[in-house]
């Protein structure tokens, strides 16, 4: 499990969490392992008090909110929150396994045809997300965590509603990460519509394919000249034959030159059966690859399945225009190819720290003083209480109720 001890200025529990160590952080708070009164793990974001002012419990609450409307099985599930809080803080579901950023930099790209099932898993899920009237906007491979049951997306903290101009932003303003940001997300047109999604995802995949991204430059000013360059094309070095058109049509500066999700899903397919799979042996096969090298850097005695290994990319918050350590923001220079009057604001993907060592169980800090309300002590190393089954029982379970949930 990578996750660092707790410090003593860290709380113990929030809600009916309790909380076992830190797992992440990023430019609006903390994110630890949580577990839950049944033996849940949960990931807790936490927003610090230094920026805890009325937009951002607003921002926090409207991302709640949206979590709220989204719910499937390549979803990390919401579970819990409090925007109201002294400290406001979200319990979302803790997916056991790497995400896909930290896997290709520590294992490199994946094949061709686990690359098309990842696709097709994801544009699926990417499918649902916007038939509830949403969007991601910062679809990446850092976003993308890699579990026992296939890849989940997480953080929805950029999602607005396709439909709606109204927007907690500031004017003249882009958010997202960048390396994966559609040509008209970076040039700041509004309204956005799925064909950014769309480009993200085709940016992710040719990352899990290749270990690199359409356009790559030495600093975030020259990178956006490329992006918003019409006649500038995405580097496809070293993509597979097979999957060049998908990623060609999917990074095509012209959103309506892009595939609808629906036809990704079919390219993707087509890869797969190409060479004699059915989809489900795809998706078979891409959970245990990634399971597999995960699992290579286990200790000797690795913990039980049911015991989460890490969530590396549920640091990386939603920043916006906040400073931050690991998601900077940086104004652009007037020399990018933009209206006078705009000027955008990103978000970095930041760069390797402490939460990319190797998984370790959280300990006491040494000093750590015993918490006021504990209510269940640990006598030491071991599992998480509660088991795989444990588990499924409570997954089956968010669904139902989900489903008949009046949002």
């Amino acid at each position: 499990m990578n996750a660092a001890p707790l410090s003593p200025e860290d709380p113990t529990e929030l809600g009916d969490f309790e909380l076992l160590g830190r797992i992440g952080h990023g430019g609006m708070g903390q994110v630890y392992l949580g577990e839950s009164q049944g033996g849940e793990p949960a990931a807790v974001k936490v927003i610090k008090p230094s920026v805890v002012d009325s937009e951002t419990r607003l921002r926090f609450a409207q991302e709640i909110e949206v979590l709220k409307t989204i719910w499937g099985p390549r979803i990390a599930a919401f579970m819990d929150a409090d925007p109201e809080a002294e400290q406001p803080w979200l319990a979302t579901e803790y997916v056991d396994g790497p995400d896909l950023r930290k896997h290709v930099t520590t294992y490199g790209p994946l094949p061709a045809v686990l690359v098309a099932s990842l696709g097709a898993t994801l544009a699926e899920a990417l499918a649902g997300v916007h038939k509830q009237g949403l969007l991601h906007r910062d679809l990446k491979p850092a976003n993308i965590l890699l579990g026992p049951n296939g890849p989940k997306i997480i953080d929805f903290g950029l999602a607005v509603f396709t439909e709606s101009s109204a927007s907690l932003t500031a004017p003249n303003t882009v958010l997202g990460t960048p390396a994966c940001m559609a040509p008209e997300q970076a040039n700041g047109v509004k309204p956005l519509t799925p064909a950014v999604d769309a480009y993200a995802l085709g940016a992710v995949l040719l990352h899990a394919a290749t270990g690199h991204y359409p356009f790559q430059a030495d600093n975030i000013h020259a990178l956006f000249h490329l992006i918003t360059k019409a006649d500038q094309e995405p580097d496809l070095e070293g993509a597979p034959d097979e999957l060049v058109p998908l990623l060609s049509g999917m990074l095509a500066y012209d959103p309506l030159a892009r595939p609808s999700l629906r036809e990704i899903v079919q390219q993707c397919r087509a890869v797969i059966e190409a060479q004699g799979l059915k989809v489900a042996q795809a998706r078979r096969r891409l959970t245990a690859h990634t399971m597999a090298t995960a699992q290579q850097d286990a200790p000797v005695a690795p913990p039980p399945p049911s015991a989460p290994a890490t969530a590396a990319a549920l640091a990386d918050l939603p920043t916006e225009t906040l400073p931050a350590p690991t998601a900077a923001t940086v104004p652009l220079a007037q020399s990018a190819p933009a209206p006078a009057s705009y000027t955008p604001t990103v978000k970095v993907e930041p760069s390797p720290t402490a939460r990319d060592q190797p998984p370790g169980r959280p300990i006491a800090a040494p000093g750590t003083p015993p918490p006021a309300r504990r209510g269940r002590e640990r006598t030491g190393p071991g599992p998480l209480r509660n088991s795989a089954q444990a588990r499924r029982v409570a997954q089956q379970l968010r669904e139902a109720y989900a489903q008949g949930a009046k949002f």
